[in-house]
C-alpha cells in the first residue's frame, strides 16, 4: 500500500492524516489524473501542430483556422499551468458515489470521468453544501497543494457518524486555514475554497443586472472573477463577448492571472479610462465635474451631432451637359432620412450622399442615366459644397471641445442648463481633457463614428474595381488561348460571373480593426462600481444593449457618497432590471483591524454595511510616529521571508518586489500582508477622507500599523 502513496507530502504533525486508509483512493485517482493530463496535453499539441501546418486559406476558412489555433493554444496553456493540483477536492454523495472536482473536466482513454469541471451543475454541492443544507452530500474533502503535492487536506462531514473512521476531521476548514497565508503581487488562487454564499452568486443567471453588495474582505472580487468564468462556461454565446471593468491599473495587474488560470483568455479587461483614447492622459481635477456627472449632459451629444445633420431648406440646380436637375428642400429631407437608426454620423454621410444622387438621377426622365451623367452629378461642385456644409465629416473630440468653448452651442444642445452652469463648463483650453469629459467623448465617438470611414469606402471600392478588371483580363486571356484545360471544368467555372465576384470578395482588403473595447458585449462585469457616475454608466450601457451586468461594490466605500439604494441609482442611470445579492462575512480582515476601522466609517455613515470578520490574528493594530516608517518595514521584512507590504500615504517610499507605495484610491480592491498608513488624517475630511481611511485600513490581511506626525 505504501508504494502508491506518492502524491501526499504531509508534515510530521499531520501524520494521522497520512493513514493509507484515508488517502490511498485519492492517490490512485491522482495517478490516473496525471496520466490522462499528460495524454491530453500530447493530443492537443499534436492537433495544434496539424492545424498550424494546414493551409491558411482565405475568407471564412482563414478565420476558422485562426480561431481553432487560438482555442487549442489557450486550452494547452491552461492545462500546462497545473499538474495534480488541477484537482480541487472530492465529494461523497448519500449514495456513496465519490466525485472528484477539477479546475477543468478530464476523462481517461476509456471515457471514465476523472474530474468534473467546477462550473458544471453537478459540481455545485462541492461549493454550496452546508450543514443546514447538505445538498445530498455525506462529506466533502478539500486539498492544499504545494509544489505539486498535497501538504494538507480537510474533511467536512454533513451527516453525523456517516464516515466515522474514514475521514480526517478537523476543526479548521480549508478556507479559514488559507486566510492568513502570505500575499503576493498577484491575486492568489482561491478556487478550491470558494464558500457557499459566494458560489450561489457565482452561479446566478446572467439576465438583467445582478448587484453584489459587500463590505471589505467579503470576496466581491473573487465572486466577480469566478462568476465571469462560470458564465463563459455555462453560456457559450458569451465567448469573446465579456468585458471586465476594474477601478485602476494596479487592480487589473493584481487580478490579471485569475481568469487565465481558470482557462478563460478571451475576456477584455480594462478601466473606464481605457474605453476612450483621451483617457490615458486625462487629468483628475475638474471644477465642473459635478455638472458632467449626469446622464443628461451625455445625452446632449445627440443634439450636438444633430446640429450637423439638418437638411438645407433652399433649392439647388445641378446642371449636366444634357439636363438641369433641381434639388428641392423635400429632396434634401428625404436623403437625410436615409441612414437607419443608430448609424454613426460619418457612416451615414455616405448613405445620404448616395441617396441624394439617386433622387437627382430619378428626375432625368429622358432615358436611363448614363455613367457619364451620374459622374457629372456626383462631381458637381455646388452640390458637393452644399452637402459638405449640411452633413460634414466630424471629429468626435471637436464636438465636445465646441461645447466647452461656444456657449451658444452648449445652450442649444443642453437648454436646461442655467447661465452660471454654462459659464462653469466653459474653459480656455477646451481640449484639456479630464476624467469627467470621458463619458462625453465616448458618446461622441459612438455617435459620430470614424472620420476616415468615407475615405476607406472609396479606397475599398477602387481596389475592388481594380481587382475585378485584373481577373477579367486574366480569365479572358486564358479562355481565348484554348491552351488551358485542366480536365475538371475549372475554366467553365471561371466563365461564370458569380465565381469571378467570389474571388474579388476573397481578396478584398479587410476592414480596419475596430476598437476592441467599443463593444458590443453580451455581459459586463464592473468591480468597485459604487464610484461610477450616471455619465460613466452610459459608457457601459453603450457597449451592452442587453443590460446584462454583474455589478460589484460597497456603498460605504463610495468616496463621494452613495445615499440612494443600488436600485435607485441604477434605474436612474438606465438599468431597469436589478437583482440584489449581499455578502456580509469578512474573510480577509482580522477582527482586530475591523474593530478599529468600523468607527472610522460609521462616524460619517452610521448605517454602513460593515462586515463581520470570522477570524482573529492575535495581533493588535500598532500606532507610532512617521519617523518609525523605515524601521517598521525593515523589522517586518526581517521577520517574514514572504508576503507583500503596502505604504499608503507616503509616495516617497520606492516600490520593490515586496513593498508597494500607493494612494488610498489606488489601493482600493487590493490586499497586503502588512499595511502602513502614514498620516491618515491628511487624507482629508468629510465622507471622502473617511472612506479613504476606511479603505486603506481594510487592505491588511495580517498587520496594520498607523503612523502619525
Amino acid at each position: 500500500m505504501d508504494a502508491i502513496i506518492q502524491s501526499f507530502r504531509l508534515p510530521a504533525q499531520l501524520a494521522a492524516k497520512a493513514d493509507p486508509a484515508l488517502i490511498a483512493d485519492d492517490d490512485r485517482r491522482f495517478v490516473a489524473i496525471e496520466a490522462s493530463l499528460a495524454a491530453t496535453v500530447d493530443d492537443l499539441s499534436a492537433r495544434l501542430d496539424a492545424v498550424r501546418r494546414s493551409a491558411a486559406g482565405k475568407g471564412r476558412q482563414a478565420v476558422d483556422r485562426d480561431e481553432e489555433v487560438q482555442r487549442l493554444s489557450a486550452r494547452l496553456r491552461a492545462l500546462r499551468r497545473y499538474s495534480l493540483d488541477i484537482c480541487l477536492g472530492r465529494m461523497v454523495s448519500e449514495s456513496g458515489e465519490i466525485t472528484y472536482i477539477g479546475r477543468f473536466g478530464l476523462t481517461d482513454s476509456d471515457g471514465r470521468r476523472l474530474l468534473l469541471d467546477w462550473r458544471s451543475p453537478a459540481a455545485e454541492p462541492f461549493f454550496g453544501a452546508t450543514h443546514a443544507n447538505p445538498m445530498g452530500l455525506l462529506s466533502r474533502r478539500r486539498y492544499r497543494w504545494t509544489g505539486g503535492h498535497v501538504t494538507d487536506y480537510w474533511d467536512e462531514v454533513f451527516v453525523a457518524g456517516a464516515l466515522e473512521g474514514h475521514a480526517a476531521l478537523d476543526d479548521q476548514s480549508a478556507f479559514i486555514a488559507s486566510l492568513g497565508s502570505n500575499r503576493s503581487a498577484r491575486m492568489r488562487d482561491v478556487l478550491g475554497t470558494i464558500q457557499a454564499d459566494q458560489d450561489a452568486i457565482i452561479r446566478a443567471g446572467s439576465g438583467g443586472a445582478l448587484v453584489v453588495d459587500g463590505g471589505p474582505g467579503t470576496g466581491k472580487t473573487v465572486v466577480a472573477l469566478h462568476r465571469t468564468a462560470y458564465l463563459l462556461y455555462s453560456e457559450p454565446r458569451m465567448q469573446h463577448r465579456v468585458l471586465f471593468v476594474g477601478p485602476h491599473e494596479p487592480y487589473l495587474a493584481y487580478v490579471s492571472d485569475v481568469l487565465p488560470s481558470l482557462g478563460e483568455e478571451g475576456v477584455q479587461a480594462c478601466t473606464l479610462r481605457d474605453l476612450v483614447p483621451e483617457g490615458a492622459t486625462a487629468a483628475v481635477s475638474d471644477a465642473a465635474a459635478h455638472l458632467k456627472s449626469s446622464a443628461g449632459l451625455v445625452a446632449a451629444i445627440e443634439a450636438a451631432v444633430r446640429f450637423y445633420e439638418e437638411p438645407p431648406t433652399s433649392s439647388l440646380v445641378v446642371a449636366t451637359d444634357d439636363v438641369e436637375l433641381t434639388v428641392t428642400a423635400d429632396d434634401w429631407a428625404e436623403a437625410f432620412a436615409a441612414p437607419g437608426p443608430g448609424t454613426p454620423h460619418n457612416e451615414g454621410r455616405e448613405q445620404v450622399w448616395d441617396e441624394l444622387v439617386e433622387i437627382l438621377l430619378a428626375k432625368d426622365k429622358s432615358e436611363e442615366p448614363s455613367p457619364f451623367v451620374r459622374g457629372q452629378v456626383a462631381r458637381d461642385r455646388g452640390l458637393l459644397a452644399a452637402f459638405n456644409r449640411a452633413w460634414p465629416v466630424l471629429e468626435p473630440a471637436d464636438i465636445v471641445a465646441d461645447l466647452w468653448s461656444v456657449p451658444a452651442y452648449l445652450r442649444r444642445c443642453a437648454p436646461w442648463l442655467e447661465a452660471d452652469e454654462i459659464r462653469a463648463l466653459q474653459r480656455s483650453d477646451p481640449r484639456e481633457w479630464t476624467v469627467a469629459d470621458l463619458p462625453l467623448l465616448d458618446a461622441a465617438r459612438h455617435r459620430v463614428g470614424d472620420p476616415g470611414f468615407s475615405r476607406r469606402q472609396r479606397e475599398d471600392a477602387a481596389s475592388e474595381e481594380s481587382q475585378r478588371r485584373t481577373y477579367a483580363r486574366v480569365f479572358d486571356d486564358l479562355l481565348a488561348s484554348h491552351e488551358y484545360d485542366d480536365g475538371e471544368g475549372l475554366m467553365q467555372m471561371f466563365m461564370q460571373q458569380d465565381m469571378r465576384e467570389g474571388l474579388v470578395s476573397a481578396e478584398r482588403r479587410p476592414e480596419s480593426e475596430r476598437d476592441r473595447l467599443s463593444g458590443t458585449f453580451a455581459h459586463i462585469v464592473v468591480d468597485e462600481a459604487q464610484e461610477l457616475t450616471d455619465a460613466e454608466w452610459q459608457m457601459l450601457l453603450l457597449r451592452c444593449p442587453s443590460r446584462s451586468f454583474t455589478i460589484v461594490g460597497d456603498r460605504a466605500q463610495a468616496r463621494h457618497g452613495f445615499t440612494e439604494s443600488w436600485t435607485e441609482r441604477l434605474n436612474r442611470a438606465g438599468i431597469p432590471s436589478v437583482r440584489m445579492a449581499s455578502l456580509t462575512v469578512n474573510y480577509r480582515t482580522p477582527a482586530e483591524i475591523m474593530t478599529e476601522a468600523a468607527p472610522v466609517i460609521r462616524a460619517v455613515l452610521p448605517d454602513a454595511n460593515v462586515p463581520t470578520s470570522i477570524r482573529e490574528s492575535g495581533v493588535p493594530v500598532a500606532h507610532g510616529s512617521t519617523a518609525d516608517l523605515r524601521r517598521v518595514l525593515d523589522d517586518w521584512f526581517d521577520a517574514h521571508d514572504e508576503g507583500v507590504a503596502c505604504v499608503i500615504g507616503d509616495l516617497t517610499v520606492p516600490d520593490g518586489p515586496r513593498v508597494r507605495s500607493l494612494t488610498p484610491v489606488l489601493a482600493k480592491g487590493l490586499e497586503f500582508d502588512l499595511v502602513i498608513l502614514v498620516d491618515p488624517q491628511s487624507f482629508g475630511g468629510g465622507i471622502e477622507g473617511a472612506v479613504d481611511r476606511y479603505v486603506a485600513m481594510t487592505r491588511a490581511t495580517q498587520r496594520l500599523v498607523i503612523l502619525t506626525s
